[in-house]
């Protein structure tokens, strides 16, 4: 299986894209993973959000492939424990997910083309997170749910 994620616009803070870099690096000894960076929308201040929204949509569903499964990080979706991830990550395995595509919104969400293309939708927490450290949190989390899976000491209980 491959994981994918995809965020709108660069990580500009250098110590929050070091971390990244460092759980992405970790990552690559259990599984396939890329982040894939969608670049921000020009001239925003002339889009309404809801046409913000659909732009950034627009591009996210370029992206995709017939055989990905699409799962958004969005507020109101379902939240796990870290264990309760793991699990969720060994049944995609399990049944032969060939792509997970997990996808950070823009500021304004998610157009309506992306939640009906959506297979699923995750929260990380209630709590709203920058856009940037939801990218560090993931990919920690992502690290974290393969340590479970391997039995190994990363994760205490």
């Amino acid at each position: 299986m491959n994981i994918k994620l995809f965020a709108i616009g660069k990580t500009d803070n250098k110590a929050l894209q070091s971390l990244i870099d460092d759980y992405t690096k970790r990552l690559s000894f259990y599984i396939k993973f890329d982040l894939e960076i969608i670049p921000d929308i020009k001239n925003v201040k002339n889009l309404s959000e809801s046409q913000q929204r659909e732009k950034e949509g627009e591009l996210i569903l370029a992206k995709l492939t017939s055989t990905d499964q699409l799962i958004l990080l969005d507020e109101k979706g379902t939240t796990f424990s870290s264990v309760g991830f793991s699990d969720y990550l060994q049944k995609k395995m399990n049944t032969g997910t060939k792509t997970l595509v997990f996808v950070i919104g823009g500021p304004y969400g998610f157009s309506d083309e992306v939640y009906q293309k959506a297979q699923s939708k995750i929260s990380l927490s209630q709590m709203t997170f920058s856009h940037q450290m939801v990218r560090l949190f993931f990919i920690e989390q992502l690290y974290r749910g393969f340590t479970i899976l391997r039995n190994e000491p990363y994760h205490h209980q």
